[in-house]
C-alpha cells in the first residue's frame, strides 16, 4: 500500500527540520524521512557541541556560489534576527563568542529540541532509519513516488534537504546530488571545505608543534585573506584562519601566512638592536612567537642565531620573508571526514532563488547544504539552512 503525504522532506537536519515545521505551520501535511537513528545529528556535533546557530552580521558576501546573487532573496526574507527571535521565544540562552558568532550556553541539543518541538506543534511526522531506494515522477494524482525501506510513498512536494558529503560518520550520502542528476539538473563537483590542510612529506617536522596555536593572517592565491588563529596539528595546520581560507584554496596552490600580523619584524629588530645589541636573535624572537617554533626553525637551518648587533640587512630580509610571508604548500586537505561543509552541489542557476524549486520540475525543491552555496565559518551555513528552508516553505504557500 502506498502512503501519501502532501510534502515529503528527505533529511532531518537543520534545513529539513526547519522547513518541515514551516510547511506544517502553513497547513501542509508533512513527513520527514531520514536515514539516521536520530534527528539533527550534525547540529549536535557542531560548534564543539554548542552549535554556532547564526551570526550577528550576515550578508551575501559571506557566501560562495557559482551564482553569487542566488542567496540574496532568501537571506533577506528570513534573517538572523528572525531565527534569534525563535531561539529567544524558546528561552534558549546564548552568547557571542567572537566576530558575531552566536552559540548556545547549554548545548546544541537545545536547538534540536526547539526544532523538533516546532515539528511536533504542527504534527510533522518524522520517520528515522529510512533508506531511500527509489524516487520517480508520479502520475497527475501524486507528483513523486518514493520507496523507503519496504514502504511506498507518494507526495505533491518533494524537498531534498540531504546535506553534503562532510562528516560521513554522521550518515552523509550523495543522495541529493543523485536525485538532482536523475532529474537532469547539473551538479557542481563537490569537495570538502572549511577543512584543515595536511603536510607535504618535507614539512612533517612541523608535527612537533602539534597543539600550538597563534594569531595569523593567511592569504590564498586569489587574494582572499583571513586573520584569526592557526593551529598546528599532527597531520597539518588547522584553526579558524585555515578553515576559512580552505573555502578559497585550490588544489596545487600554496597559501601565504603572516605569523606576526600585528608587528613589523624588521622595524622591531632594528629598534631592539639599538637598545640591546648583545641580545641573541632567538631570545628576541621567542618573546614574539612560540619558542618551539623558533627552536624548530633553528634545527631546520631556516634561522641562524646570532647577536642582534651582527644582524645583516640580508638576514633581516630573510626573517621578514619567513615570518610575514611563510609559504605553506598543502599536500591536500583532511577531506570529508573532518570537513565542516561541502563546497559545490546542485547548480543554483537551475533553482528558483525565491522558492528553492527546481526550474521546470514542479514540486521538486532543494534546500541547505545540498545546493552550491557555502558559507564562511561562523554560523553562516546554519543561517543558510534556516533561510533557504523558510523560502521553500513560503514558496510552497
Amino acid at each position: 500500500m502506498t502512503k501519501h503525504s502532501e510534502v515529503i522532506i528527505l533529511g532531518a537536519g537543520a534545513a529539513g527540520l526547519f522547513c518541515a515545521s514551516q510547511c506544517a505551520k502553513r497547513g501542509k501535511q508533512v513527513t520527514v524521512l531520514d536515514n539516521g537513528k536520530k534527528a539533527g545529528r550534525k547540529i549536535l556535533m557542531s560548534g564543539g557541541g554548542f552549535c554556532n546557530f547564526t551570526n550577528l552580521d550576515v550578508t551575501p558576501q559571506h557566501y560562495l556560489s557559482q551564482n553569487p546573487h542566488f542567496v540574496k532573496s532568501a537571506l533577506a526574507r528570513f534573517t538572523q534576527w528572525d531565527f534569534i527571535a525563535l531561539v529567544t521565544e524558546y528561552g534558549i540562552a546564548y552568547h557571542e563568542k567572537e566576530l558575531g558568532q552566536l552559540f548556545t550556553d547549554e548545548g546544541a541539543e537545545k536547538i534540536v529540541a526547539m526544532l523538533t518541538a516546532e515539528c511536533e506543534k504542527y504534527q510533522v511526522d518524522i520517520q528515522l532509519r529510512q533508506q531511500i531506494s527509489q524516487i520517480e515522477q508520479g502520475s497527475t494524482e501524486a507528483k513523486f513516488i518514493l520507496q523507503a525501506n519496504q514502504q511506498h510513498w507518494s507526495c505533491d512536494h518533494l524537498v531534498l534537504a540531504t546535506g553534503g558529503l562532510s562528516m560521513p560518520a554522521l550518515g552523509a550520502t550523495p543522495l541529493g546530488y543523485q536525485v538532482a542528476q536523475q532529474f537532469g539538473l547539473n551538479v557542481i563537483p563537490p569537495r570538502a571545505s572549511l577543512v584543515p590542510f595536511t603536510y607535504l612529506e618535507q614539512d612533517k617536522h612541523y608535527a612537533a608543534l602539534a597543539g600550538i596555536s597563534l594569531p595569523v593572517c593567511i592569504r590564498a592565491q586569489c587574494g582572499k585573506s583571513f586573520c584569526n588563529h592557526l593551529l598546528f596539528t599532527h597531520r597539518g595546520i588547522s584553526g579558524p584562519a585555515v578553515l576559512q581560507i580552505s573555502n578559497y584554496w585550490q588544489p596545487t596552490e600554496g597559501v601565504s601566512v603572516d605569523l606576526l600580523p600585528t608587528l613589523n619584524i624588521v622595524e622591531h629588530l632594528q629598534q631592539l638592536r639599538r637598545h640591546s645589541p648583545k641580545l641573541q636573535l632567538k631570545n628576541a624572537l621567542a618573546k614574539l612567537l612560540p619558542k618551539k617554533l623558533i627552536e624548530l626553525w633553528l634545527s631546520q637551518s631556516l634561522l641562524q642565531d646570532e647577536v642582534l648587533a651582527q644582524l645583516s640587512n640580508s638576514h633581516m630580509q630573510q626573517l621578514d620573508t619567513l615570518i610575514h610571508h611563510w609559504q605553506f604548500q598543502p599536500n591536500g586537505t583532511e577531506g570529508y571526514r573532518t570537513a565542516e561543509v561541502t563546497q559545490g552541489g546542485v547548480d543554483t542557476n537551475q533553482i528558483s532563488s525565491k522558492t528553492m524549486q527546481a526550474k521546470g520540475i514542479d514540486g521538486l525543491y532543494f534546500i541547505g547544504e545540498v545546493l552550491d552555496v557555502t558559507g564562511w565559518l561562523g554560523g553562516y551555513n546554519f543561517q543558510w539552512a534556516w533561510s533557504s528552508a523558510y523560502a521553500c516553505a513560503e514558496g510552497m504557500g
